[in-house]
C-alpha cells in the first residue's frame, strides 16, 4: 500500500519514520493545501496521514478506488468529509486521546485567569500601578457550578479537576440522558446548564448541530457573571455575537483557544475587550502530547495496511 502525509507543519517526523521503519514501510511526505493540490499530488495513495488538507467528497471521490484510509492528525475531523469517505469505503481514523491531560489543563488554566483576574492584573500591575482593587470582584471558586459541553475523553478529565475545586459539576451532552449522573457530574440540559453555571467548559466536537452552539440566545440564557471558555473547535461559538455579549454584559469574561478562522487578527474587535483572552490553538501541546499524537497516527496506519484491527475508527466500515 502507497502511504503519504498530505501535509504537515511539524519540525520533524521522527516519530512517524521509526514506526514505519519497524513495520518494513515507506512512507512520502507532500505539503498539500487546495482540493486540487490533494487530488493531483495524492492520485495512487492508499494511505493518508492527514493534517490541515481538505478532504471533500470531490477529493475522496477523485482518489479512489486506490484510497483506503485517512489518519487525522489529532482530534477534530472537519477538515474531511466523513459521510463521503463512508459511503466511498474510505476508513477515517483519528486520534483522540493523546492530549486529554493538556487540554484540559489549559481548559484549567484559561478559566483560572478568567475567575481570579490575572491577566487583566499582570497587565495592569505592569503598566498602570500595584493596586488589587482594579480587580475588584473576584468571587471565591469553591461552591460555583461549571457547567462542561461535551462530557467525553477531555471532559471528564476537565470534570475530574474541577472535583478538586469542590465546585458543583453539570454537564450537557446528548449521548447521556438528563437526569443521570457520570462520574459525579449531572447530566442536564443544555438550557440548564447555561442557566445555572458560573463557569462554561466547551469540550465537544464540531458537528452541524454544535456549529454557532454559543451564540446572542446562548449568551442571553447565561448569568451576567459566567465566564465561558472554548478548547475544543472554532465555529461552536460565534465570535461576532460573543463580542456582543462580552462589550454588552451579558456575561462576565471568555477565553478562546480556538477560532473559526486561524490565525485570529490582532485587529481583531475582541482584542479590544479586556474580558477577553486568547491563546494560539495550544492546549493540545505539550513535547509529551505531540510525540504522542505522531506515533499514534503512524501506527493507526500500520495496523490499517497489515489488515490488523484498527483503535481509532471515526466512521465504521466492513473490511
Amino acid at each position: 500500500m502507497k502511504i503519504v502525509i498530505s501535509d504537515n507543519d511539524h519540525v520533524n517526523l521522527r516519530q512517524e519514520e521509526a514506526v514505519f521503519q519497524r513495520a518494513g514501510m515507506e512512507f512520502t511526505l507532500y505539503q498539500c493545501k487546495t482540493e486540487k493540490e490533494v487530488i493531483e499530488q495524492l492520485k495512487g495513495a492508499a494511505i493518508v496521514l492527514n493534517q490541515y488538507a481538505p478532504f471533500t467528497r470531490d477529493v475522496i471521490r477523485a482518489l479512489r478506488p486506490e484510497l483506503k484510509q485517512i489518519v487525522r492528525y489529532g482530534v477534530g475531523v472537519d477538515n474531511i468529509d466523513c459521510e463521503a469517505a463512508t459511503e466511498f469505503g474510505v476508513q477515517v481514523c483519528n486520534v483522540p486521546d493523546y492530549g486529554m491531560n493538556e487540554v484540559a489543563d489549559h481548559a484549567m488554566a484559561l478559566l483560572l485567569s478568567l475567575v481570579r483576574k490575572t491577566a487583566v492584573m499582570s497587565a495592569y500591575t505592569r503598566d498602570v500601578k500595584w493596586d488589587y482593587g482594579y480587580a475588584v470582584p473576584i468571587h471565591r471558586v469553591p461552591g460555583q457550578t461549571v457547567g462542561i459541553v461535551g462530557l467525553g475523553r477531555i471532559g471528564k478529565t476537565f470534570a475530574k479537576r474541577m472535583c478538586g475545586f469542590d465546585c458543583r459539576r453539570l454537564a450537557a451532552d446528548p449521548r447521556y440522558s438528563v437526569g443521570e449522573q457520570v462520574g459525579g457530574v449531572d447530566i442536564v440540559s443544555m438550557d440548564r446548564l447555561l442557566e445555572e453555571s458560573d463557569m462554561v467548559s466547551i469540550h465537544c466536537p464540531l458537528q452541524n448541530t454544535t456549529r454557532n452552539l454559543f451564540d446572542l440566545a446562548a449568551f442571553q440564557k447565561m448569568k451576567p457573571t459566567a465566564f465561558l471558555v472554548n478548547t475544543s473547535r472554532g465555529g461552536i461559538v460565534n465570535e461576532d455575537d460573543l463580542y456582543l455579549a462580552l462589550r454588552d454584559g451579558l456575561i462576565a469574561g471568555a477565553a478562546l483557544d480556538v477560532v473559526a478562522k486561524e490565525p485570529l487578527r490582532s485587529s481583531e474587535q475582541l482584542f479590544r475587550l479586556e474580558n477577553f483572552l486568547c491563546t494560539p490553538h495550544i492546549a493540545w501541546y505539550s513535547e509529551e502530547a505531540a510525540q504522542e499524537m505522531k506515533r499514534k497516527v503512524a501506527e493507526e496506519a500500520v495496523r490499517f495496511a497489515l489488515g490488523q484491527q484498527i483503535s481509532y475508527p471515526v466512521n465504521h466500515l466492513l473490511r
